[in-house]
């Protein structure tokens, strides 16, 4: 979702995974829709949520600094802020999801 300053996204993270990476686009109950992040970092003492922002960084190509957590930093969904210009953000979050998920 775009907002003034950037956009917020809503995550769906497995720690402990096999792998890191994206597996595309799920359903919350609240019916929002959440990008699904597998990390291989265990969810203790916030390794999970370190391994996720790295990830994000890096694919999204913007610094640490301008992602933040906005809302569940011990749940496994949880809202990132990324700071910058929506029309900039927008276009690197879609290149994450699978071809049958961009529209």
């Amino acid at each position: 979702m775009a907002v003034t300053d950037g956009i917020r996204v809503t995550l769906r993270v497995t720690p402990g995974a096999s792998r890191t990476g994206f597996s595309g686009l799920t359903d919350t109950a609240n019916g929002d829709r959440a990008l699904k992040v597998s990390v291989t970092a265990v969810a203790e003492g916030g390794r999970a949520n370190d391994a996720v922002v790295k990830l994000l960084a890096k694919t999204w190509r913007v610094p640490k600094s301008s992602l933040s957590l906005v809302a569940g930093a011990t749940d496994r969904n949880k809202i990132i802020h990324v700071s910058g210009t929506p029309e900039d953000l927008m276009p690197r979050l879609i290149a994450v999801l699978p071809e049958d998920q961009r529209s």
